[in-house]
């Protein structure tokens, strides 16, 4: 299968994510605090490369893939690359929001089964103690049927894309650079895709 048809089925898979966490969003009534990054600034993020092959594949065709490798190289710190801290109170943002991963897609808004099968939601601590009411009701509904993301879902759906790329679960930046490595590596000695589908 094609860089581009691996691509293509990655972003549908998160077109269908986007749509169903909007849902529950809706029906929650949860959501992030306006600035807050603090769920991006831990070390221990894991992520597969598959996840952000549609950030690699824009990098590529904007000719920034091979000095993003090379900052990923040379980074000291195991901090997300794409993520831009603020402040040093974990304030911050995504500086690639549109080609983030799945892991951060998911995270938040979306549900780990426990070893008894229940749906348990995987939310921060920030939005647990303060929209409390909010997560309590949530936590109650979710035991009741109301529709969430599940990560094991998602997860299972990315793998039938790549199950390579998919099944590796890697720390963030290292996933990050085999993306990049599987993008540079496939066009090495293939013609580039059409220009015209540089995006800014």
């Amino acid at each position: 299968m094609s860089i581009e048809r691996k691509v293509e089925l990655v972003e549908k898979l998160f077109h269908q994510l986007e749509q169903e966490s909007a849902q529950f969003e809706q029906a929650s009534g949860l959501g992030c605090v306006a600035g807050c990054g603090k769920c991006c600034t831990y070390p221990d993020i894991e992520a597969s490369p598959l996840e952000f092959l549609p950030w690699a594949f824009h990098l590529f065709l904007n000719g920034e893939a091979e000095s993003t490798l090379t900052k990923l190289d040379e980074a000291h710190s195991l901090t997300c690359l794409i993520y831009k801290p603020l402040t040093i109170n974990g304030q911050g943002r995504c500086s690639d929001y549109k080609y983030r991963g799945l892991i951060c897609r998911l995270f938040g808004f979306a549900a780990n089964k426990d070893k008894y099968g229940h749906l348990r939601l995987a939310t921060c601590k920030i939005i647990k103690e303060g929209q409390s009411e909010h997560f309590n009701a949530t936590v109650e509904a979710i035991s009741k049927g109301l529709n969430v993301p599940v990560f094991t879902d998602y997860y299972m759906q990315l793998n039938q894309i790549d199950f390579h790329m998919g099944n590796k679960i890697l720390p963030v930046n290292k996933a990050l650079k085999m993306a990049l490595e599987e993008v540079l590596q496939y066009y090495a000695y293939r013609p580039s895709p059409d220009i015209k589908k540089k995006v800014v």
